[in-house]
């Protein structure tokens, strides 16, 4: 049985086309369409509804600005979702950080920043397992260091060189065991590192959300729009395609993308829908399992079957430079705007200095 783990989710730049607050509060749609208080405020509701549903965040800028707003009634659900499992943390800095340009004492206070709030709020239950870092430019070993010293279990990510990208598809190994020591250690337990078949959105037309145009699921056969049959075709030939990508009896589907759920009861029904209707034609000879899950679960899950069945690739070095495609190089944020950045990192050169004898 392929066991397909279904993870509902949202990526909320901390400022990109428009600034925090902005983005924050809804404003200036037209730039672009997103508002992170009502991702919240939707989300908790709809895992409140169904105790199957699951949900990770990641971005502590938005969640902590949201959670002060709360009255008190909403933020006991949210401790019981938390509690429960329904709502999960993923990586959990105050950000999403990058990895080529950023000042490693930066990094260890935004991490160390968000996971301090979740502590504070609800206790090692809310402290994340693994880091999420899906949107940055390339990945490097140091950072990746720096997760496995937190306590994170497992990274998982989707920018990377497009040739290694298709050669790990086709050699079954976009799981590896990632080296975090300068020099090699055969001692060394590494990280889990989970690289996505595709991009961190949903498969292609099945975007639920109620800022796309892709068909819901429709199950009255007496509508002439009727299309589950087609619907759950459609899901299965996906399905197929990608688990030939990977080793084990697991394999994650990623449902969500930048700013999605502001209205998750759309998104949410219309998954619930298509885990009844996948996992029905079972008693017909297939063999896809689809369940809600979590990266953290994931891991758990992956790492089990390869404890029993699967040598895993140990792989050293950065994921750097980021090329998309042919020419493509994601490369000049290294020295663009080199005054700022050169500013930011005297400043935490000397907070870290400060921070020493203070």
């Amino acid at each position: 049985m392929l066991n397909v783990h279904l993870v509902p989710h949202t990526h909320d730049d901390v400022g990109w086309l428009k600034t925090f607050d902005q983005y924050f509060y809804g404003l200036r749609n037209y730039i672009q369409r997103a508002g992170v208080q009502y991702i919240l405020d939707s989300v908790v509701q709809a895992l409140a509804a169904n105790p199957e549903r699951r949900f990770t965040y990641v971005e502590m800028a938005y969640f902590m600005r949201w959670w002060n707003s709360q009255t008190q009634e909403v933020k006991d659900l949210v401790r019981e979702l938390v509690r429960t499992g329904r709502l999960q943390f993923a990586l959990a800095g105050w950000t999403m950080a990058d990895e080529a340009t950023v000042h490693y004492s930066d990094a260890i206070d935004q991490l160390t920043r968000g996971h301090d709030a979740l502590r504070r709020l609800f206790g090692d239950c809310g402290i994340p397992r693994v880091a999420w870092q899906i949107d940055p430019f390339g990945h490097s070993r140091d950072h990746t260091e720096l997760f496995r010293d937190a306590g994170l279990d497992a990274v998982f990510f989707q920018r990377m060189d497009y040739r290694e990208k298709n050669f790990r598809r086709e050699s079954k190994s976009l799981e590896v065991l990632w080296e975090t020591s300068v020099e090699p250690d055969p001692q060394s337990r590494g990280l889990f590192t989970s690289m996505f078949y595709d991009s961190y959105c949903h498969p292609a037309t099945f975007c639920f959300d109620d800022k796309c145009n892709d068909e819901p699921m429709i199950d009255d056969p007496d509508m002439p729009e009727y299309n589950i049959p087609k619907r759950v075709r459609e899901f299965l030939a996906h399905v197929n395609t990608v688990r030939r990508a990977f080793a084990t009896n697991h394999i994650m589907v990623l449902m969500g993308c930048d700013f999605t759920y502001e209205n998750a009861h759309v998104n949410f029904k219309n998954i619930d829908k298509l885990i009844r209707y996948v996992n029905q034609v079972q008693k017909n000879g297939s063999d896809v399992n689809l369940l809600y899950s979590t990266p953290q679960c994931y891991t758990k899950a992956v790492n089990r079957a390869m404890a029993r069945n699967t040598t895993i690739e140990r792989r050293r070095g950065d994921f750097f430079p980021y090329a998309s495609g042919p020419n493509s190089y994601w490369t000049g944020y290294y020295t663009s705007r080199p005054a700022l950045k050169k500013f930011i990192h005297d400043a935490s050169n000397l907070l870290t200095a400060i921070e020493q004898v203070s």
